[in-house]
């Protein structure tokens, strides 16, 4: 499939049908660390507009301390095929990057002493053409996804203005379960009578 590499994807339609921008659940999305409560949310975007490098379309980590932690929930559950992230230049572009799924509220700590689902080692992806691809059995029936960023590339803080996730969603929430209820001995007098003489059963009209 185009796009699932660690190269330049600049040949193909990376905006594609794999995006699950449409599956975040904005509501819940949160960092640890921002300098501006709530502009984490500003960097989930189309991927056309992954280049956009307003101040509206920052997240960026307080001043001397370049660590960010952040945490996307999904309004059904995914399949993380490959995440792309954009940094600042000068040296804020984050360095690495290290996923946990479904650990919801954990904190620097937390992140510090667990072990992930995966890590990388991040280039400095300026114009968008990096994509970093999953170990895909991993990243099966995800509710949120946390991003650990805990260093940078000598930046006296930690800029990104744009990840981008794509994979496939599933049609149900986790906590959404249909509930079918049979009726596994029924009373045969609840619904039927003996009929005359044969001392069999027949259905009520």
């Amino acid at each position: 499939m185009a796009c699932m590499h660690d190269h330049s994807c600049e040949d193909h339609n990376c905006s594609a049908d794999w995006s699950l921008y449409k599956h975040i659940d904005f509501s819940k999305v949160s960092a640890l660390n921002e300098s501006i409560a709530g502009s984490v949310k500003s960097v989930f975007k189309p991927w056309n507009r992954r280049l956009d490098t307003s101040e509206q379309g920052l997240l960026e980590s307080n001043d001397g301390d370049p660590e960010l932690l952040v945490f996307i929930p999904f309004t059904s559950d995914v399949k993380i095929k490959s995440i792309s992230v954009v940094g600042g230049s000068g040296g804020t572009s984050p360095s690495k990057m290290r996923a946990f799924i479904n650990r919801d509220g954990i904190d620097f700590s937390d992140a510090q002493n667990m072990q992930p689902v995966q890590e990388w080692e991040l280039a400095e992806n300026l114009q968008g053409v990096l994509e970093y691809q999953t170990r895909y059995s991993r990243f099966q029936s995800v509710a949120s996804l946390t991003l650990h960023f805990p260093e940078n590339f000598g930046g006296d803080t930690t800029q990104i203005y744009y990840i981008g996730l794509r994979g496939e969603a599933t049609q149900l929430k986790r906590d959404v379960v249909a509930t079918i209820v049979y009726e596994v001995t029924p009373n045969p007098s609840d619904h039927k009578t003996k009929a005359d003489g044969g001392g069999g059963l027949s259905h009520v009209e």
